[in-house]
């Protein structure tokens, strides 16, 4: 199928790419469909992707893997919690954390306190709030990211 987005212009989109939110993502109850988007440009290596919204073309949020900014990032939640994406596979596990970029790219942060966990077999996806205070909203990563780009060149 065809959409227009915000950031991307038109795209195609494979409908049996799209993941359901079954309960919407927090602060957007009613946004349920998603197609996990990256930049073509920079290639599918890139660790920020987007996730667009089916429903409302302006809405896409940025994700990278909470892997890429911090290794051991291992959240403890109630089973109940991820009920609605099925039983998981650590093979068809898919773990995104939301990116907030201002414009002053220094404050850049990742929200490791409410992961998004992806069963990728099923395409059915929930936003989920960690346990503790191990995790925060707003984990800076502008540092992190720039370390990672020197040690990459």
């Amino acid at each position: 199928m065809k959409m227009k987005t915000r950031i991307f212009g038109e795209v195609d989109i494979d409908e049996s790419k799209v993941i359901r939110f079954v309960n919407g993502i927090i602060g957007f109850p009613n946004l349920t469909e998603f197609a996990l988007i990256h930049d073509e440009e920079k290639g599918s290596q890139t660790s920020v992707r987007w996730l667009q919204s089916l429903q409302e073309e302006g809405f896409a949020m940025p994700v990278i893997d909470p892997l890429a900014v911090m290794p051991d990032y291992n959240p403890q939640v109630e089973d109940e919690l991820l009920k609605p994406v099925g039983s998981l596979d650590d093979d068809q596990l898919l773990v995104l954390v939301t990116l907030t970029v201002p414009r002053d790219l220094t404050k850049m942060s990742v929200n490791l306190k409410a992961p998004i966990v992806v069963n990728a077999a099923k395409r059915k996806a929930c936003q989920i709030v960690a346990e503790g205070d191990e995790y925060v909203v707003k984990y800076p990563i502008y540092d992190i990211l720039q370390a990672s780009k020197k040690a990459g060149d």
